[in-house]
Parts: C-alpha cells; structure tokens; sequence
C-alpha cells in the first residue's frame, strides 16, 4: 500500500504537507522553498535527515519496508529528486509544476552553498580524487561557503569503532550539514543514523559530489527536464546502472499507479 497526504512539521512552526508516492512521503515544496527548509534546520540546529527520492529510490523502498521506514521518520525530509516522480505527484494531486517541481540534489548543494549563512559543513563521501576535487571547487565557485571538514570512507562497511570515529571527527568539527554522497540506498541509511546521532542536517545527494567535482558528466538540462537523463547515466556506466534501471523503472511504475490519487483519475 502507498501513503497519502500528510503534514511534517516545519523548522520554523509551520507544516510541510507531504503527498505519498508508493511508501515514501514527499514534502513537494518549490525549489526556494526546499533550500530555505533545509537551511533553516541547519541554523536551528534541529537533526534532519534529507533524502532526494527517484523513481529508483520508490522502487527500493517499495520492495523493502525497513528501507521505506526511514522516509517515515519524524526527522526525514523527503523531496523530489527525479522528474517521473513530480510528474506523477503532481498527476496524482493536482499540483502544478511551480507546486511541485524537480529538486534536485546537485542543484539543491549548489544554492545551499552559495547562500553566505555562515554554516559549517562537511563533506562525507566520494573517493580521495573525487573529495580533494570537490574541495576545491567549493572554495573557487562558493568562496564563502565554510567547508570544516571530509572523508572519504571506505567502500566497505564501517566497524562500529570507526562508525564512533568518524562521528567524533564531525561532531568535533562543529558542522551544521553534513553532505553525504556514498550512493542509493548507502547513504539513506547513513543519514538516518547521522541524525540520530549528531546534530546535523544531513543530506544525502548522491551523485552530486562526482558532478560537483567534475569527475563524472552531468546529463545535458534538456535530458534533466524531460526525465530522460536516466538514458544519459545508463550510457555513460551500463556496468554499474544496467540492474538499477532494469529492475528500478518497472517496480517504480508498479508502485506508482497503486497510487489512490492516480486511481481515483
């Protein structure tokens, strides 16, 4: 069964009404709006976790309610991060595109970064080349971004004592957003945890580290908009995305049109 229409309580004591596509309860705010929310968390220093939900994270979290659960958490803010997904939430409730745009993870990195709040962040992710990269970038393009720490994890699983470590090194490095980028579904699950843990809004935006840093391409805008960019990132690593949009696209359609909006049109 899919969720329906809910409300998460906002930062600043008004509600984000959220609108369920398959298991996972999407707040659809304007894309100002949702940079606004995430950096009001930050400077309340209320723990979020931030997850950015595509059609294959709808699928995984169809097939999996332990997964699904961590988009249920009263700390979640759960946005739209691939374009199928506000096409059918907004096909679903009646919404439209200014309602319920595209917000995606990359781009919502890049304004958070941008915006001169003072803000202490740290990166957690990516491989060494991929981190130094980044780094760089961020001080070049958002020079009054405060970048206070980053880690490059292994690709393993943590032991629970490095787990304790890395926490130690970011709560001691004072971050206020911890950007998360180890991949679907690694890194929802880590910010969970982060949340729980620290007092940090952390956001789990995947992909955005390699296009940030320029490691990887980025689909061009039109392929963005059209929701066919998934067709460029397929191309690009068929060895790594061949299963993920095989198996992803079809169980996000399936969990889709059980949505109750989408039946009662």
């Amino acid at each position: 069964m899919g969720v329906a229409v809910g409300t998460v309580e906002r930062a600043m004591g008004a509600a984000v009404t959220t609108f369920g596509i398959g298991r996972i309860p999407l707040a659809a705010l304007p894309f100002d709006e949702a940079v606004d929310e995430v950096v009001r968390r930050a400077q309340t220093g209320r723990p979020t976790a931030v997850h950015f939900a595509n059609a294959y994270t709808i699928a995984l979290a169809d097939a999996d309610p332990a997964y699904a659960a961590l988009f249920d958490a009263s700390d979640a803010l759960n946005l739209t991060d691939g374009m199928p997904v506000a096409w059918i939430g907004r096909r679903a409730y009646r919404r439209t595109s200014d309602q319920w745009p595209r917000v995606y993870g990359p781009d919502v990195m890049e304004a958070v970064l941008a915006r001169d709040t003072g803000l202490r962040h740290y990166l957690l992710g990516g491989d060494e080349r991929t981190l130094d990269a980044l780094q760089q970038v961020i001080a070049r393009r958002f020079p009054t971004a405060v970048v206070v720490g980053g880690e490059s994890p292994p690709f393993r699983e943590l032991t629970a004592a490095e787990r304790r470590a890395q926490d130690r090194r970011i709560r001691a490095s004072g971050a206020q957003i911890a950007w998360v980028g180890l991949g679907t579904p690694k890194q929802d699950w880590e910010v969970a945890r982060l949340a729980e843990e620290l007092p940090v809004v952390a956001m789990a935006v995947g992909a955005a580290f390699d296009f940030l840093a320029g490691t990887k391409p980025q689909a061009p805008v039109w392929m963005r908009r059209t929701g066919t960019e998934w067709f460029y990132r397929l191309a690009s690593e068929p060895r790594r995305l061949t299963k993920r949009y095989l198996w992803g696209n079809p169980r996000f359609i399936r969990a889709a049109v059980r949505n109750p909006g989408l039946r009662r049109r």
